[in-house]
């Protein structure tokens, strides 16, 4: 993955989206990264693998449900709370 400065970003911004095309491209800031840049393409697919993700997490769960594999919300929320460190 590339990595720009903000400034350079901010300078040559038609060379940035350039870059975007063909990957993601990494700015920084005052030396600690700050964000992403991806072609819209590349964030659609992005999109497109959360959504998939989500399905299968929602299927896995209603079959959990149909099986009797469930749990009291108390402690699915301490499971959560454990698992984003909390």
């Amino acid at each position: 993955m590339d990595t720009i400065t903000a400034a350079d970003a901010k300078t040559n911004f038609g060379v940035l989206l350039d870059k975007a095309q063909k990957g993601p491209v990494k700015i920084s800031k005052n030396g600690r990264d700050a964000a992403v840049v991806l072609s819209i393409e590349a964030f659609d697919e992005y999109q497109q693998a959360k959504l998939q993700l989500l399905r299968q997490d929602i299927r896995k769960g209603l079959d959990d449900l149909e099986q009797g594999r469930t749990i009291s919300a108390e402690q699915a929320f301490r499971d959560l709370d454990k698992e984003i460190g909390e």
